[in-house]
């Protein structure tokens, strides 16, 4: 009896870290996707400043919803917790979102997503200057394969006559750095309010500063779009942005945040190949070893001791 209770125990831990594992996949390869959906609409003559009003518009009340359903949960924060909080979905969700599509506009999606996966690396050196962390020899080498490997992807949309590459590449390295700001910003305010309270509060903070940005300087003509562009930004906002936060959440449930980092790692990789298949951007033996080397680089970051 023991033994087929045993049994039926690992069977459901094993199904549990397939889901868990499927469950990060999914969330990565989505919310990657988000690039693509970006050069899609682009192509409707949007800018990135109504391009990211509309993406926070449709997701806005998903995340209201979850954010006063949190609030039935009584949790009085101080004043400063209320600034940094502000601070947070100011730097995490609208500078850095904000940053990203504008690069967009000027580079591949295969060379953003890489950018935008060297986030830890920021971490490391927000923690090198900030606390005076060491790094290991272990991390210098991770460091040095994964800026060969956006070095060679760079170079290679350099060859292939993109313009303004330097720009577009510039902006994503912003959002990154913004990104990695939030994420050294938000440790005290995740341990107070939880994931997905932190999420639900900064992500409504940032729908906020997108939507007000768009009406103060765009006139309000550009909310008149074709259908494309609803449908487009519709997928964008659950797709691409309310789905994935979800799915990685439950993924790290189920199989631990390290694992399901190291899962999220088909994200790269997945926007290299929808760039080939729905954008027409080119696939080369450089882009697939620049890829190989930042994702290595990342690797070797996530399962450091």
């Amino acid at each position: 009896m023991s033994a087929m209770k045993t049994s039926s125990q690992l069977i459901v831990s094993r199904r549990n870290y397939l889901s868990g594992l499927a469950m990060a996949i999914a969330g990565a390869v989505l919310f990657s996707a988000k690039a693509i959906v970006a050069k899609l609409l682009y192509r409707y003559q949007l800018d990135a400043v109504t391009l990211i009003a509309f993406r926070m518009a449709f997701s806005l009340p998903v995340f209201a919803v979850i954010a006063m359903m949190q609030m039935r949960q009584p949790l009085r924060l101080s004043t400063g917790e209320k600034w940094r909080l502000l601070l947070v979905g100011l730097t995490g969700y609208y500078l850095s979102s904000f940053l990203d599509f504008l690069g967009l506009q000027y580079i591949s999606a295969g060379l953003e997503r890489l950018i935008l996966f060297l986030t830890p690396s920021f971490v490391l050196f927000f923690s090198m200057i900030l606390y005076q962390r060491q790094v290991t020899r272990l991390e210098l080498g991770a460091l040095l394969l994964s800026y060969s490997g956006i070095v060679l992807v760079f170079l290679h949309d350099l060859h292939w006559g993109a313009d303004n590459v330097v720009l577009g590449a510039a902006l994503v390295l912003g959002a990154a750095v913004s990104y990695a700001a939030y994420l050294m910003q938000s440790g005290q305010l995740l341990a107070r309010l939880g994931t997905l309270r932190l999420v639900s509060y900064a992500m409504c903070i940032a729908s906020v500063a997108c939507i007000t940005q768009c009406l103060a300087i765009r006139p309000i003509s550009v909310w008149n779009q074709p259908d494309a562009v609803i449908y487009l930004s519709l997928f964008n906002a659950l797709f691409c942005t309310v789905f994935p936060v979800f799915l990685t959440m439950m993924a790290i449930k189920r199989i631990g945040a390290a694992t399901a980092s190291q899962a999220g790692m088909i994200g790269p990789v997945s926007t290299l190949f929808l760039g080939a298949w729905l954008l027409a951007e080119p696939v080369t033996g450089w882009q697939l070893l620049g890829t190989a080397l930042v994702l290595s680089g990342m690797y070797l970051l996530s399962t450091k001791k």
